[in-house]
């Protein structure tokens, strides 16, 4: 089984990116997806959260409301430090469970992990090798505006929290560029997919 990451910036086309790679045969581990499932009741970090940042957080039905708790550390790097502190450890174990398991059903394939932060929580020094999906500043900004439906200012005080793509790409093993049309990052997706596709089958040897 090979392990890759998968990184980039906000709106870089990682989703897109991760989407393509499932449809050619990857294995896809989502660390967005996981991280709301730790805060879920019966959660692995539902309950430090709450012992963090009181019951104030919960919803009518016990659930955590995750947009007030994203505007209480979105200001705080300490606060966000302390959210991370329980939740990150929590994500881990449920990625590692997860790679487990693809490993036992598929020796020779391939499972990408996507994670906006893989760089920044080191977590990329795991895997095998790291895609970066990169595109230019003003192509990031029109696409957070149009998706979130953001404000430039609000896209640009998300990215100034971020590191910068340049650096991220310092760490790559293959860089996507999705500032162009779907279909050229189509065709650097397939190209990276068949040079892991043969490193998969060598490290399966």
């Amino acid at each position: 089984m090979l392990k890759v990451g998968l990184t980039g910036g906000y709106a870089s086309g990682k989703t897109f990116v991760a989407s393509e790679l499932e449809r050619l045969g990857c294995h896809l581990v989502f660390a967005d997806q996981l991280g709301h499932a730790t805060l879920q009741p019966g959660g692995a970090a539902y309950e430090p959260a709450i012992a963090l940042f009181g019951r104030d957080i919960l919803q009518a039905d016990s659930t955590i409301d995750r947009k007030k708790l994203a505007s209480i550390v979105f200001g705080s790097p300490e606060l966000l430090a302390q959210l991370n502190a329980v939740v990150h450890p929590a994500v881990f174990a449920l990625e590692e469970q997860m790679l487990q398991d693809f490993a036992a059903q598929d020796p020779h394939g391939i499972v990408v992990l996507e994670a906006a932060i893989l760089v920044e929580t080191g977590r990329y020094a795991h895997c095998n090798k790291l895609i970066v999906t990169a595109c230019d500043l003003e192509t990031q900004i029109a696409r957070g505006m149009k998706r979130d439906g953001s404000t430039r200012e609000q896209v640009l005080a998300r990215l100034g929290k971020q590191l910068p793509l340049e650096e991220k790409k310092r760490y790559a093993d293959f860089v996507i560029e999705t500032g162009g049309g779907k279909e050229d990052t189509v065709k650097q997706v397939q190209q990276v997919f068949l040079e892991l596709k043969k490193l998969a089958e060598g490290a399966a040897l």
